[in-house]
């Protein structure tokens, strides 16, 4: 089965970057900056489409958990009576958001050296080798994040439930969004979903492809988390029929290297691994278990981000070849390219995150609209396009009397403030630069060789 899906997916993305690059022309339009960037007239960008539904418009309405699922949570956490539940979910909450990747040894030695030097130089205040180790360690404990792993007994797991369930699926939803706006003729089989948690993953694939997908395979080395997972499932029973058919649950990865699946998913879940050899050993292995696409979600802060760029070098310059699949892997989403983020090399680094309204789950504490930041790295199995890819619009795109600003990843790695006009660049640009918004893509393509331009705030014109 996992050879027949390979297969199809490369069937399927090679019809779909063949339509891109032999469509007929249809409109020739004007540059977006002059000599440097032109609209992708190589294809019937617009068809007979209003210019609000241009094909890189990529936004996702404000998403709603399934009702069963809703229902199931608000159950599980009254029956349970956490106490002091609407406390201990701010405080779960601010501590994930604020959490840093765990020091390697190597750069806590490093520092150690450095506080040794610095110690040196006023050696009169440390007679013995005893007193300089001392200082060196008060100063590390005290300027260095201690990393603790979370343990996830039933009363945690029920907080993470009620903090995250909903801003998870919010996050997983956008990035399974983007998979089927772009690739609609794609019908997964088999889903994997590493550190599964409270089952976001499944709930967020069902409402994306319910009618293809036969097999969730949800592996999380909490037991707690599992047996929390399976009663949402259930709708807060342990009796009932699973709402979600075909949901295996299992503490550990499948060790056969045979076994793949057509999407493979890891949410919120590379942060909570230890190391930087335990993060790669399992980016690793869940590439070798893609036949399709490999969905890595993060919090969208420079650490979730820089985790997810180490993750996609893993994939990108990784030598090793699968017995079973040789196919190379590819940038899918967000970057049109598959070379260094130009946020991370930028004078001032940023982290390229997006956002996403959901309506939370309806507890007395949590009734306002919400927005889930986050991170993401879509892989794919096979060969990038040869056709230039569309930029990505990596801000919130400002409307300004008569002109657009837009901040733009471009294909050729490099930044680009854009400044839109209807008066220098047509209307029909102009036009689908206005109603586009951040995360969506640019229908332009740009030649490899322009200079990259600063990526400074807009003028508030």
């Amino acid at each position: 089965m996992a050879a027949a899906s390979g297969k199809r997916l490369s069937s399927i993305l090679g019809r779909w970057r063949r339509g891109l690059r032999m469509a007929p022309q249809s409109r020739a339009l004007a540059a977006l900056v002059r000599g440097v960037s032109q609209v992708d007239n190589k294809s019937d960008f617009l068809g007979k489409k209003p210019h609000r539904r241009h094909p890189g418009i990529l936004r996702l309405p404000c998403v709603q958990l399934p009702q069963a699922l809703a229902d199931a949570a608000q159950l599980l956490l009254l029956r349970n009576a956490v106490p002091n539940v609407e406390k201990h979910v701010q405080a779960l909450t601010n501590y994930l958001w604020s959490r840093h990747l765990p020091l390697e040894p190597e750069e806590l030695q490093r520092r150690a050296v450095s506080l040794e030097k610095k110690f040196l130089e006023n050696a009169d205040s440390f007679q013995t080798e005893e007193k300089l180790r001392g200082a060196v360690l008060h100063a590390l404990r005290k300027t260095t994040y201690h990393w603790q792993e979370l343990r996830y007994n039933e009363g945690l797991s029920l907080v993470y439930m009620a903090a995250r369930l909903d801003g998870g699926f919010a996050a997983v939803s956008r990035a399974f969004h983007e998979i089927q706006t772009r690739i609609p003729e794609f019908q997964p089989q088999t889903l994997m979903d590493f550190g599964s948690g409270t089952g976001s993953v499944t709930w967020a694939a069902h409402n994306t492809w319910g009618q293809s997908l036969r097999e969730y395979l949800c592996v999380d080395r909490s037991a707690a988390m599992l047996d929390l997972a399976e009663k949402l499932l259930k709708g807060g029973s342990e009796s009932r029929e699973p709402y979600v058919p075909g949901v295996f649950f299992r503490q550990f990865l499948p060790v056969s290297p045979k076994v793949q699946f057509d999407v493979v998913v890891s949410a919120f879940s590379l942060s909570e691994l230890p190391s930087k050899a335990d993060r790669t050993e399992t980016v690793q292995n869940l590439w070798r278990k893609t036949s399709g696409f490999l969905v890595l979600v993060e919090n969208g802060t420079k650490a979730g981000h820089c985790l997810l760029m180490d993750a996609r070098d893993i994939v990108l310059k990784g030598k090793e070849k699968s017995p079973l699949d040789p196919r190379p892997g590819f940038v899918f989403a967000p970057c049109p390219h598959e070379l260094p983020c130009p946020q991370l090399t930028a004078s001032r680094p940023l982290a390229c995150s997006f956002s996403q309204g959901y309506h939370p789950i309806p507890f007395s504490w949590n009734k306002k609209l919400k927005e889930e930041k986050f991170s993401m790295v879509i892989l794919a199995r096979g060969s990038p396009e040869e056709a230039n890819r569309w930029p990505r619009i990596t801000q919130p795109v400002l409307k300004r009397p008569r002109h657009v600003h837009c901040h733009l990843c471009c294909s050729d790695g490099h930044m680009q403030h854009a400044v839109i006009t209807a008066r220098q660049h047509g209307r029909d640009l102009y036009r689908c630069a206005r109603v586009s918004s951040w995360g969506d893509l640019l229908p332009v393509i740009t030649p490899s060789d322009f200079p990259p331009s600063s990526a400074q705030d807009p003028p508030q014109s």
